[in-house]
């Protein structure tokens, strides 16, 4: 496949290589500017991490250079070849891979935004390449934005507590994946991830869920929980779910309701605690 040199890159890390590349041919103050500008990611590449880099001659031994950086962490370096072949090279067939590595690479430096624009645009620009048809482009989508899903730490709120746009994000990207691409290789690992999100999606409506009945909100508990139960099924939450919508009904005045959701909860989770309150629940309407 042949690249174009006029195919877009917008990656920080690509941006950076390109600057440092040209500031080496110009005064030291331009120099000095480079490297200020790539310090924050120095930071996240590692104490061990070797980002020195020797150019060679041909763009697949750049390529092949860069690639040996990807795979020892060194991910400044790697992006330095990268970029050295999208300029040098810019149609070669590694100048595209380039594209995709730059990529990989901002992935590997943690800066999840860079890299899911990276992807996007290589799949965008090379919708019939290999890597794309196979799945590749698309399920690194997903998976960085898993990687921007909320922790935990004490000194803040449990990720149950905080915004999970990401989440939601990672959530409709695998899902899409999954449709999309049910024959590639990377289909496992994304069914797993998306299990994943989808007990941290379904603990956050439940979290909503129960601040509304705390505060005598019922209707707002129903709203969530319904969301929690249509989106997100499947998970350990169901039959807490399941009874809370409920007690929720009761208390809303739906009785008929109350009643088919507390059987449901029967039925499908019979030796669940939850279940046995569910029976005792049902024999009192």
């Amino acid at each position: 496949m042949i690249a174009s040199a006029n195919s877009p890159i917008n990656t920080s890390l690509f941006r950076r290589a390109i600057f440092r590349l040209w500031a080496s041919r110009f005064p030291t103050g331009l120099g000095i500017l480079a490297l200020l500008a790539s310090v924050s990611l120095s930071i996240g590449c590692g104490s061990q991490a070797d980002n020195r880099v020797k150019y060679a001659v041909t763009a697949q031994q750049n390529y092949e250079k860069g690639a040996q950086k990807l795979k020892t962490k060194a991910w400044q370096g790697a992006a330095k070849y990268f970029a050295f072949i999208k300029a040098r090279f810019p149609y070669s067939k590694y100048a595209v891979l380039a594209e995709l590595r730059m990529a990989d690479a901002e992935f590997g430096a943690e800066n999840y935004l860079q890299a899911v624009d990276g992807f996007k645009l290589f799949a965008k620009f090379h919708p019939t390449h290999d890597m794309v048809l196979n799945g590749y482009a698309a399920y690194r989508v997903g998976e960085a934005y898993y990687k921007m899903l909320p922790g935990s730490w004490w000194l803040l709120p449990p990720a149950r507590e905080k915004d999970q746009s990401a989440t939601a994000d990672a959530h409709r990207q695998l899902t899409t994946f999954i449709k999309k691409y049910p024959k590639s290789p990377y289909h496992g690992k994304a069914v797993k991830r998306l299990t994943s999100i989808n007990t941290r999606l379904a603990q956050h409506e439940m979290y909503v869920a129960e601040y509304y009945w705390d505060r005598n909100k019922p209707m707002g508990t129903v709203l969530r929980l319904r969301s929690l139960l249509a989106k997100h099924r499947g998970t350990n939450y169901d039959a807490p779910a399941l009874y809370l919508l409920g007690q929720a009904y009761v208390k809303v005045k739906m009785l008929d309701r109350a009643k088919e959701t507390w059987n449901d909860l029967i039925k499908t989770h019979p030796k669940h605690a939850k279940a046995k309150d569910a029976r005792a629940a049902v024999r009192t309407l």
